[in-house]
Formats: structure tokens, sequence, C-alpha cells
């Protein structure tokens, strides 16, 4: 009897999960019979406005709601998601209006996933074949003067509104075009907002807020998606407005909307002639004078440019990297000023001693979260070694009613011991 249960049970089971099947196939053969009418509509005008579209697409979907069942309930989304075809993103534009979204991966025109709150889903929709998604990836580089295809099939690109974009096409890609879509809020979150969520402590914040107005060096350390360019922009919002903020980024993606007096620079990819790296305008910001530098992110050999740039009087420059901790950041810079430069260890070293003051290291916890690991005074080379002090650190405390870890930033030490720019600043040495 309980075999015979389980048997009927599993079979509503597969009999529901085949429904569902055979409803997502009729709304996709729905859709993409809307798309070919709407297109051959659209393809005898010469030229065709956003309502006239919205009109084609009307007509069309009031003599298909007459010829098969289509719900009003349904008519608004799908409404939506014929429109964006022709004038966005096709069905990413809906993800990327979606602000639950943190990130989008695109693997080949079939998978499609989505990061929210930390986790990743599949979705049960995709693009209609790899035609439409290579239209929509050559539409998002074309608006940055970016190129992509199968003698170049990488590059990194932005979205209007900021959204990280990178693109990997076949052959590199084996199984389609792979885009991904790191997502960033339509307005800049703040400090305020971090603290309220659990990413940062308030004293922290009030800590790292005097040494931005103290013209402190940062830099901001941690792995991928941890929230680096996040930090970095709400960090900046203790930036004085007097003061004139150059920004140097691979693609542009900082949004610094507090400071009046600002030069946004973005490298170019492209021929040789007309390539321009971020060593290049690292060096062409030095002739801009500017009070600050905020380098997005080192990556490779401008490294040692960012470097001399923060010892030759840029102080209150910020700039992030990716390392697993502190002191893997301080190593992986060593090694990317190498790429640039055939210098001794112990020379690279004092030049990373002497240039970084402060070490914030962020990091994504395993429930899904962000938040401010440590915060590291850099001390002075010795022995082939730079020292670290710990300034705060993040101690676990349990685990959430909702699964989210708890946890306090613990004071580590009873101040600062390089106080020389609280002073100059005119601020009291006892943060």
């Amino acid at each position: 009897m309980r075999e015979r249960r389980q048997r009927e049970k599993e079979e509503r089971a597969r009999g529901k999960e085949k429904a569902k099947e055979g409803a997502l196939a009729s709304r996709d053969k729905l859709e993409e019979e809307c798309r070919s009418e709407i297109l051959r509509r659209a393809s005898q005008e010469t030229e065709i406005d956003d309502e006239t579209l919205y009109s084609v697409i009307d007509q069309v979907l009031s003599e298909k709601a007459k010829s098969c069942y289509l719900p009003l309930s349904d008519r608004g989304p799908l409404r939506r998601r014929l429109f964006d075809a022709f004038r966005r993103l096709d069905i990413l534009q809906e993800l990327l209006d979606d602000d639950s979204i943190t990130e989008i991966m695109v693997n080949g025109h079939r998978n499609i996933y989505v990061e929210r709150g930390g986790r990743v889903f599949r979705l049960d929709r995709s693009f209609e074949n790899r035609q439409k998604l290579e239209d929509v990836i050559q539409q998002i580089v074309a608006r940055v003067n970016r190129v992509v295809n199968e003698s170049s099939p990488m590059v990194d690109a932005r979205l209007p509104d900021g959204s990280r974009v990178n693109v990997v096409l076949p052959p590199v890609a084996l199984e389609g075009p792979a885009l991904t879509i790191r997502k960033f809020a339509r307005t800049p979150i703040t400090m305020e907002q971090m603290v309220e969520w659990g990413s940062i402590g308030a004293e922290v914040v009030e800590f790292l807020k005097v040494l931005v107005r103290a013209r402190y060096n940062i830099f901001i350390s941690g792995g991928t998606g941890s929230g680096k360019t996040t930090f970095l922009n709400a960090l900046s919002q203790y930036i004085p407005d007097y003061e004139r903020v150059i920004t140097i980024e691979d693609s542009a993606e900082l949004q610094l909307i507090s400071q009046p007096d600002l030069v946004r620079l973005e490298t170019r990819s492209g021929s040789r002639e007309t390539t321009v790296t971020i060593r290049q305008l690292i060096r062409c910001s030095l002739r801009m004078n500017p009070d600050r530098i905020i380098v997005g992110e080192v990556r490779g050999e401008e490294a040692l440019d960012m470097l001399q740039a923060m010892n030759t009087g840029h102080d209150g420059s910020l700039s992030t990297g990716h390392a697993n901790s502190p002191s893997d950041m301080l190593m992986r810079l060593a090694t990317m000023v190498l790429m640039g430069a055939e210098l001794p260890l112990a020379a690279i070293n004092n030049q990373i001693a002497s240039a970084i003051d402060i070490l914030v290291h962020l990091g994504k916890l395993r429930d899904g979260s962000r938040k401010i690991l440590s915060v590291m005074e850099v001390g002075a080379s010795e022995n082939g070694k730079i020292s670290l002090s710990p300034l705060y650190e993040f101690e676990e405390t349990g685990m959430g009613a909702s699964g989210r870890i708890k946890g306090r930033w613990k004071r580590k030490k009873a101040g600062l011991t390089n106080v020389c720019k609280l002073a100059l600043a005119g601020l009291p040495d006892s943060i």
C-alpha cells in the first residue's frame, strides 16, 4: 500500500513537471511567432519609433489572442519582452531591471544563471538562438567603442548604468558565447546603508572617515565579488568636495557623485596606435593637477605607476586589487611591479610600504554576505617583509535566525602608529 502511494505521488509530480514544461514550450512558441510577425511588419517601415513599435506589438498580440488563449495577466509581461527584444537587450533587459539580481551569467544561448542574495539560480528562459545572443553582445560592446570577434574573442565593457560586462566568444568559449554582467546599484550605496546591512561597523566607518579626510593612502583588497568597487564608491563620499579627483579605470564603474571637480578616464583597446593603457592614464593624470588619484583596480605593471604617484605627493589616493588576504595583496603588488620593472625585491617592498598607509580587506562569507574582514596599518619593510598591524578585525559570534552570520568588529590595538598625516590635517591623533 505504501509503495503504491509513493508511485502515485511520483507520477503526479512527473505529470506536473511535464505540464510545466509544456506550458513553457507553448509560451516560447507563442513569443517566437509574435517576434516573427512583428519583424515582418516592422521591416515594411523605413523608420519606426518606439511608439509605432508598441502599436505594432499591440496589434499582433490582439490578433494572437483571438486564435489562442492569452490571459490579460500574461499580455503585459509578453508585451514588454517583445519590445526589449527589438529595442533593448532582449531577455537580459528584464534581468537588468530586477534590482534583486546582482550578477547575470550566460553560458551559451541556452543557459542563463543569475545571482540573488549571494545564491546562484538557473533561469527557465533562454535566447532564441545563438545569433540573437551574439547580436546582443555586439550591441553592448558597440556602445563603448569596443570590438569583439573571432580574432579578438575577449573584451571588457560596461552598460550605461555602470554595470560591468565581460564577453568571451568562440573559439575560446567552447559551448558558445559566454557573457557575464556584474550589476551595480542604480544609486551609489552609502556607508550608512552598509552599516545597516551589517557589512561594516559604525565605529570602523568613523575611523576610516577620518583617515580619508587626513589623506591617508588606502588600498582595498578582496576576492572576486567581495564588494571592492562598491566599498570604494562609499568610501569616496568622505573626500572633501573642493578637491580635484581623477579616476582611472579599465571599464568605468565608479560613481563619485559628490565630487564636482571630477575627471573620469577609461582605457581603450584596439590597434597598437589606438590602445590606451592604465599606465598611460596614470602618467597623464599626474599632469592634470590632481589632489587625489583613484585607480579602480590594479592587475599588472600599472601597480608601479600607482605606487610612484602615491609616493610623489598625491596623498589620499585610493585603489583596489584582487587577493585572498592582506598579506597576499602585498605579495601580489610586488609581483605586479616586477611585471613592469626589474627592481630588487627590497626596493619594491620599500616602495609599497612607503606608498600605502592602510589596507582594507573585504570578503564574501559562506552565507553570501559581504563584509569588511580587516583594517590593517601598513608598516615598514624589514628583512624582505612588510609589517601589517591589525586595527580592526571581524569576529563571528554565531548565526542569526535567517541563517546570516553575526559578528562584531573588534579593535585590535590602541591606535595608529603613523599619526603624521592626522597632525598635518589638524585632526586629533587619538582615533
